[in-house]
């Protein structure tokens, strides 16, 4: 697969965006997978959960554990990408569980990782939104040091079931990245992939698509890994 026929250049640089990226039947088997994990393995969050395979990442280092084998397939055919810089693999695998209604709040991903992130979607749609931050001219009102900070929504993207999201550059270091808490989402022309969506037989501007449970797939590099034990506390 050649990546650079997938760049969505309506954004800033990098994003590469890959309809179809499993079958319909990877997709099952990886929903089911994923329900069959045990209820500690979970990590519950105010909006979502997760899990976290190939072990957590750690400032002090990522004790490293072996993905498992219905997962690692996948691993693997992005490491055949070629994402990463030389000599890189993938060894990380965060899975966020959103349901209809949950979201994430704008952030970047930081220096744990390197700096190129990809993302399976499986099971529902979602709408990604990219926001520029500026801070405002200081006030003169007093205790005020600093400005506001102000974001701006510089591109939206329909995230399809089964589909494949690189990003990396400005678009990793630069730009901060959330989902709305919504259940449904309204395509309109701000979504800057669209032809893509469409030229598959997908969304259109006008439709309102309802979410449903979505699973997140994001494979990327922790440099920083240990096989000793770290304590956390």
């Amino acid at each position: 697969m050649n990546l650079t026929e997938y760049e969505v250049k309506a954004c800033p640089s990098t994003i590469y965006y890959v309809p179809n990226f499993v079958s319909r039947e990877e997709e099952t088997q990886i929903l089911q997978a994923v329900s069959r994990a045990p209820k500690p393995k979970w990590t519950q969050l105010s909006n979502r959960r997760l899990l976290n395979y190939g072990g957590i990442p750690h400032p002090k280092g990522m004790v490293a554990e072996t993905i498992p084998q219905w997962l690692d397939q996948f691993v693997e055919r992005v490491n055949r990408l070629d994402v990463f810089e030389p000599g890189t693999k993938a060894n990380h695998v965060l899975v966020n569980e959103y349901l209809p209604g949950q979201g994430i709040m704008p952030h970047l991903d930081g220096p744990l990782f390197y700096p190129t992130i990809t993302t399976i979607s499986c099971g529902s749609h979602t709408v990604l939104e990219y926001f520029d931050q500026m801070e405002t001219e200081p006030t003169k009102a007093v205790g005020k040091a600093g400005g506001a900070l102000v974001r701006h929504c510089i591109a939206r993207l329909l995230i399809e079931p089964r589909s494949l999201l690189v990003v990396k550059n400005d678009m990793y270091h630069r730009y901060l990245h959330g989902i709305q808490e919504q259940d449904h989402d309204v395509i309109d022309d701000r979504i800057v992939n669209l032809v893509t969506a469409e030229a598959d037989g997908g969304a259109k501007i006008g439709d309102v698509l309802p979410r449903s449970t979505r699973l997140s797939l994001t494979i990327r590099h922790v440099p920083k890994t240990t096989k000793m034990k770290i304590k956390l506390f």
